[in-house]
């Protein structure tokens, strides 16, 4: 039978007080953080009467889905949102495919030139090829006005293929010898023994290039002519010079003359972030973990 210690340790004046003035900046950290997302929120759901009353609205007092319909009620957008949402699918599993397939020989010590490649690497991390000239190598690959141009150019990022190397050098020698013992190929290897571990590591960078994915705006800006084609980033920026005509070629339906602009803007904002909100709270829980927590026993 269980029973419960009873013997707390008894915290000092002084570290209940530090501990008093952390929570207290962490609070108002987290005020900072929400309020402009409150602000967008109120925004989106306010009436044209309370925003032309109102200069800072926080809590509208008749609020209203009228700008999320007209949002959702045109085709622009829901295109947009449809191509934003293929490209960060397909762009994050093709950055961590390549970037796993790179990272893991580079984290074998004995993979003949590993140095001259590590060096070449970190010299892309200072040095770029430009703006210009990376618009001429996707001009001549012919990926101009293609989803592709926003996945290729970036399918590796230097500074995550580092980490991720990293990550796999800590992975025990003896458990890949083991596979290889056993018959595995480096491919199986990779994807039985290295992988596995290293969920952590691979939530984490999801993250980091699903959010890239989803923000991409210059690299859509520069590649993508045809506006059916244009990510949510372009088309809010569209939005935002063209609001008093309307979303795109569904300008001119009317209902603009009763949702405010600015209520369109906002609600536009709050829809192209909301996807990201709710998704990292299911990647979190890795973010913290450890490489090999439960991978070696006994």
């Amino acid at each position: 039978m269980f029973t419960k210690n009873k013997n707390k340790i008894k915290q000092s004046r002084g570290e209940t007080i530090f501990e008093c003035i952390i929570m207290f900046v962490l609070a108002i950290i987290m005020l900072v953080v929400l309020f402009p997302l409150l602000y967008l929120v109120s925004g989106s759901l306010a009436s044209a009467r309370e925003l032309a009353l109102t200069k800072f609205l926080i809590i509208p007092k008749e609020p209203t889905l009228d700008a999320y319909r007209y949002v959702f009620g045109t085709s622009t957008f829901v295109r947009s949102l449809g191509v934003t949402a293929f490209v960060t699918i397909a762009g994050t599993f093709v950055n961590l495919v390549m970037t796993s397939l790179m990272a893991y020989p580079l984290s074998r010590r004995e993979l003949p030139g590993r140095r001259p490649l590590m060096i070449m690497v970190t010299i892309t991390l200072v040095f770029g090829g430009g703006m210009i000239p990376t618009y001429l190598v996707v001009n001549g690959l012919g990926l101009i006005d293609t989803y592709w141009s926003l996945i290729i150019p970036g399918a590796i990022s230097s500074f995550n293929l580092i980490l991720i190397k990293n990550f796999f050098q800590e992975i025990p020698e003896s458990l890949i010898d083991a596979a290889k013992i056993d018959g595995c190929s480096e491919m199986r290897t990779l994807w039985s023994i290295v992988l596995p571990l290293s969920k952590p590591a691979m939530a984490t960078f999801t993250m980091f290039y699903a959010v890239g994915h989803w923000n991409t705006f210059m690299t859509a800006l520069l590649y993508l002519n045809d506006p059916k084609k244009w990510t949510i980033q372009v088309l809010l920026r569209q939005i935002i010079f063209l609001s008093q005509g309307g979303l795109g070629e569904d300008a001119g339906q009317g209902i603009e003359a009763i949702v405010p602009p600015q209520s369109v803007k906002m609600a536009v904002i709050v829809v192209a972030t909301l996807p990201i909100i709710i998704f990292y709270p299911f990647m979190q829980k890795y973010f913290d973990k450890g490489v090999m927590m439960g991978s070696v026993k006994g």
